[in-house]
């Protein structure tokens, strides 16, 4: 398989790279910081992503979507990450729709997806990092289940429509069966969030569940093999965010290569200093080399290859390490004044620092990818 994109592909890039940097710069990112904004983005444009067709990118046409894969997911995820746009497209269009794709709720969740109207969080932390472990309890309750718990680190989890939670229903909190995964909406009884701002200015919620009840048909697959669907919202999500941490570092390296190309120290060009030059050819090759290993994985999920797995937890390792040299090269080639309010690039490094994070950070994916290969 190439790594590269193809025509088509290509002509989309162009779309949505026109499409996210009008509608949604940075100054967009800002302004929303700025106004202290309580949903975490903007609805508004949300509706303009559906109107688009960005929304049902993943969704199959026979459902009303565009029916198209990851790799072109990661091109919009990329020109989000490049923007810092805020947007729920890697939760809701791309996490959720996997997991709920070849299930009984895709039917009721898909059409408010595609419209832009249903907007979706994903529960699955517990912990100060990302782990696969889960202790957050579903006892059987008469016809259904009743949820006892807590989760954190739930993007959007204060104003979604719809709540994707995994929850224990056998075995111990580390036991890779006895999982079953939920999809509850946002007004269940019993259901506390607690939004919390994050370093990059987004919101996060705290969700407690004190004994939510919810019928049987809440569950997503089958009870106690809820991995599966668990996976493929795994897969999908790291992948997404390895796309938009591509985006982040690669706005941040050309804001950074564009600045040695207008800073005059003593009369001259710091990008004609060689140390310079070579940093930046070093982070362009970093860069690029994480490039291919996002679009060898999303490449791999279209196919649904068994070898994704390792792919996936590559490129997520391989994007934050490069992203982080990105804007830590970006903010020290600034100067001083890259950690001042008043310039974009520390907003580059505070949206690095949260993707890193989330889904699982390079030490935890390169364990993972380690343990499978029997270390």
């Amino acid at each position: 398989m190439p790594l590269f994109l193809n025509e088509d592909q290509t002509a989309l890039q162009d779309t949505i790279r026109d499409f996210v940097g009008e509608q949604a710069p940075v100054s967009h990112m800002r302004g929303l910081r700025d106004a202290k904004d309580a949903t975490g983005f903007s609805r508004d444009l949300w509706k303009s992503f559906a109107e688009m067709g960005f929304t049902g990118l993943l969704i199959g046409e026979d459902e009303g979507g565009l029916g198209l894969g990851h790799v072109e997911a990661g091109v919009v995820l990329e020109e989000i990450g490049r923007n810092l746009s805020p947007s729920p497209f890697l939760t809701t269009a791309v996490a959720a729709v996997e997991a709920l794709k070849g299930t009984a709720h895709a039917a009721r969740w898909f059409p408010g997806i595609i419209a832009g109207d249903t907007v979706a969080a994903l529960a699955i932390d517990e912990a100060a990092k990302h782990r696969d472990s889960i202790g957050l309890t579903a006892e059987r309750s008469g016809n259904g289940f009743k949820l006892t718990g807590k989760k954190q680190f739930v993007t959007h989890g204060h104003v979604a429509d719809l709540l994707i939670v995994a929850a224990r229903t056998a075995g111990s909190a580390d036991d890779a069966e006895g999982v079953t995964l939920f999809a509850i909406p946002k007004d269940a009884a019993n259901l506390t969030a607690t939004p919390e701002r994050l370093a990059d200015a987004s919101l996060a919620a705290r969700l407690e569940f004190d004994g939510v009840e919810v019928d049987a048909d809440a569950v997503i697959g089958d009870v106690d093999g809820g991995r599966s669907p668990l996976d493929r919202l795994l897969r999908a999500g790291r992948t997404g965010a390895s796309a938009e941490l591509l985006g982040v570092g690669g706005g941040a390296m050309d804001m950074t290569v564009g600045y040695l190309k207008q800073r005059k120290q003593f009369g001259t060009l710091i990008g004609s200093f060689q140390a310079l030059q070579h940093r930046a050819a070093h982070l362009y090759s970093e860069m690029e080399v994480a490039r291919a290993a996002v679009l060898k994985a999303q490449q791999l999920l279209d196919l649904d290859s068994p070898h994704a797995d390792t792919a996936v937890s590559v490129a997520k390792a391989m994007t934050a390490l490069a992203t982080t040299l990105s804007v830590q090269e970006g903010v020290q080639m600034h100067g001083g004044i890259g950690m001042t309010d008043e310039y974009d690039i520390g907003f580059y490094m505070k949206r690095a620092r949260v993707l890193a994070e989330m889904f699982g950070d390079a030490n935890f994916h390169a364990d993972k990818v380690a343990r499978a290969a029997g270390y």
